[in-house]
């Protein structure tokens, strides 16, 4: 472990800390991995990392959180904030200031960057894509990623090692240990796309499954999608059921929101949404005036993107810490050991359920 090094970027600061505190309690290490960097902007908007210390023949990891919104700079008199774009610019910047003296370096970025951006339809960019192959000729080995939105998107980057983990079974875990939703219980997609999901939450949880079809207006864009006409339900009956609805992320929460009163009007009993990141890019007022109007009774989700700490004060919404679990590939990667035991951990989840029932 002596070679590993963490460049943990500002807009994941504090889960980047976390990750440091774990591998030092995990190796016996009284020391920080973390490596001193300094990000710099000039007032243009231009900007440069510099990093105080050697990174030969070091093992190291760039953390960053391309989803924070809440970094600024001031450009031309004006605080500027950070959009996706500027995040993975900087990470191409820290590997950069490496300068290609580091044995191996991986880049976790929890939330993919440009990865709604992963197919073409037409004349369009094709932007997940072009970032991979972008960080694979600066000279990344190793890639990973949480719940990426499509994982064919690997076969942009075939030469180099593309992992992407999900967070079910730590959010499992936290569902089973909190919640008493497992009588009665079914698992509800919110789309088709995300029915792989719903299917291994309801194996899991040895349930029902069900699901809605959007329809949408195919002749009308708004803000870069077809809006949706329709939810439609296809599955079980829901009256007097507990209900799990589970998907990658929440953008606006509309259509998250729609399916959580469709299920009450159908006379769902308890309502919990699922999601690996929440956006809330139209604010989080949406989901409290739909949790006071009765559209569900809780939301879980991870600090894999930013969530603003201030939004803890809501009731219903349960952040689980992923922290502990980055350490852990981390460490696993390091040490050149086998990754299986972190994807498949499903026996917890079942020794959980035991004791639950």
């Amino acid at each position: 472990m002596n070679d590993l090094k963490l460049i943990v970027m500002d807009n994941i600061a504090a889960v980047g800390k976390e990750v440091d505190e774990f591998l030092q309690e995990m190796n016996k290490h009284d020391k920080s991995y973390m490596m001193e960097h300094v990000r710099t902007r000039f007032n243009n908007g231009e900007g440069k990392i510099g990093i105080d210390e050697t990174a030969r023949d070091k093992d190291v990891f760039i953390l960053s959180d391309v989803g924070n919104y809440s970094i600024t700079y001031d450009m031309h008199g004006m605080k500027v904030p950070m959009g996706p774009d500027e995040h993975f610019q900087d990470i191409k910047r820290a590997i950069s200031a490496v300068g290609g003296y580091a044995k191996r370096v991986t880049v976790i970025m929890p939330l993919l960057y440009q990865s709604r951006q992963d197919k073409r339809k037409g004349r369009e960019s094709l932007d997940c894509a072009i970032a991979l192959q972008e960080l694979e000729r600066l000279g990344v080995q190793h890639i990973i990623t949480f719940d990426c939105h499509e994982r064919k998107v690997a076969n942009a980057i075939p030469n180099i090692p593309f992992e992407n983990f999900y967070p079910t079974n730590i959010i499992l875990e936290e569902l089973i240990k909190n919640e008493k939703i497992f009588d009665n219980l079914l698992v509800i997609s919110p789309d088709m796309g995300a029915m792989e999901r719903a299917r291994y939450y309801a194996d899991m949880l040895s349930c029902d499954v069900g699901m809605f079809y959007k329809r949408r207006d195919l002749t009308k864009v708004v803000n870069g999608k077809n809006p949706i006409v329709e939810h439609a339900y296809m599955g079980a009956d829901v009256k007097d059921r507990n209900v799990i609805v589970v998907d990658d992320m929440i953008a606006s929460g509309a259509s998250m929101i729609e399916v959580g009163e469709k299920l009450r009007e159908k006379g769902a009993k308890k309502i919990f949404f699922i999601t690996t990141f929440s956006l809330f890019s139209e604010g989080i007022e949406v989901f409290e005036e739909a949790y006071n109007n009765k559209a569900f009774d809780k939301l879980f989700t991870t600090n894999l993107t930013y969530v603003p700490e201030e939004y803890s004060k809501y009731r219903w919404l349960h952040r689980i810490d992923c922290s502990k679990r980055i350490a852990e590939i981390i460490d696993y990667i390091n040490k050149g050991k086998s990754l299986r035991k972190i994807v498949h951990s499903n026996d917890r989840i079942i020794e959980l359920l035991n004791k639950k029932n």
